[in-house]
């Protein structure tokens, strides 16, 4: 019998269970991965406290990486044996072992250890679709990224000065200011003591910016909406100070006629040719040393429930995996 994590009704850390699981065997086109190191995510949270609804009872987590042990019928590029990463449903990462889809399962190659693996995959695939395909960031733009010593934050802001991008990145003290200075950002706001439009508008000579990175949420709304240039694009990735109130998109036009968007990594890689596509290029920029993971906290499967706690008090910085 092996081991999960499992939540049993919605509500804080003390909901996650350290339950017996029985894995079963591969069906077809599915593989059954023993996972050596689990990612975690906000986005578990959300699923976590009901924000994002799960049928109860329910796994949890999106993002793990490990070995193949067997294969089902019908698998095709994978053998037992292969190194794997995914981060995508179904939800039930947090686990020793478990059953997977085999087109949700992206090869590791050999330079990519199973804790970068784990700390890279959604935050690393959420970096790519965001800079890349939300919004291509050009060479000499000035972007504006929220959350900037956080675990997309850093590597999104590496990988946008790599792009030749200027970066602008705010945090919540100046620890963390040190942080996402020495993780791409050229100029950074504490905004819990600057006027973050403000700085913006210093910063850019007034212009302001042509996209804003937002995985904070209702915090930061009306300030990302005002550090934008005319014709400038909202992306909205996350909720971290609780959800944005619904707007008018008349809103949109009295701010010069901005663009709107709420994506979602899953959306981005719905598609196996995305999802190996942008998976590749997360590891070619990783595998360069363009982009630097750092996982700067790891804990013990089981102690899942401080991992949230300390992730919700917001005093985790660069990636967190859980070790089973």
């Amino acid at each position: 019998m092996s081991k999960a994590i499992r939540i049993h009704e919605p509500g804080g850390p003390e909901v996650l269970r350290w339950d017996d699981v029985d894995v079963g065997e591969p069906g077809p086109l599915e593989a059954v991965v023993r996972h050596g190191a689990v990612g975690l995510n906000y986005i578990d949270v959300y699923h976590r406290t009901g924000l994002y609804p799960l049928p109860m009872q329910s796994g949890l987590g999106l993002e793990a990486a490990g070995t193949v042990t067997s294969v089902g019928d019908e698998v095709t590029g994978l053998v037992a044996g292969d190194r794997v990463a995914y981060a995508s449903p179904p939800i039930g990462a947090y686990a020793q072992e478990r059953r997977m889809p085999a087109d949700r399962l992206v090869r590791l190659p050999d330079s990519i250890d199973d804790q970068t693996a784990a700390a890279v995959m959604l935050k690393g695939l959420t970096a790519q679709y965001l800079l890349r395909r939300t919004y291509r960031v050009q060479p000499g733009e000035t972007i504006l990224f929220h959350a900037a010593a956080g675990g997309v934050g850093s590597l999104a802001c590496q990988w946008a000065s790599h792009l030749g991008a200027t970066v602008i990145g705010t945090v919540g003290s100046d620890e963390k200011a040190e942080l996402a200075r020495a993780h791409g950002c050229d100029h950074v706001i504490v905004y819990s003591r600057e006027d973050v439009v403000e700085r913006v508008n210093d910063i850019t000579d007034g212009a302001g910016v042509p996209v804003v990175y937002d995985a904070v949420g209702q915090a930061t709304w009306e300030a990302s909406l005002d550090c934008l240039q005319r014709f400038g694009t909202m992306v909205s990735f996350g909720n971290a100070s609780g959800p944005v109130e619904p707007i008018a998109p008349t809103l949109l036009a009295a701010k010069g006629s901005l663009y709107l968007t709420r994506p979602t990594v899953m959306d981005y890689t719905a598609d196996r040719a995305d999802l190996v596509s942008g998976a590749e290029e997360v590891f070619e920029v990783v595998g360069s040393g363009a982009v630097r993971v750092e996982v700067r906290q790891t804990y013990a499967l089981t102690d899942a429930a401080q991992a949230h706690r300390d992730l919700e008090s917001r005093r985790n910085t660069g990636s967190t995996v859980l070790l089973p």
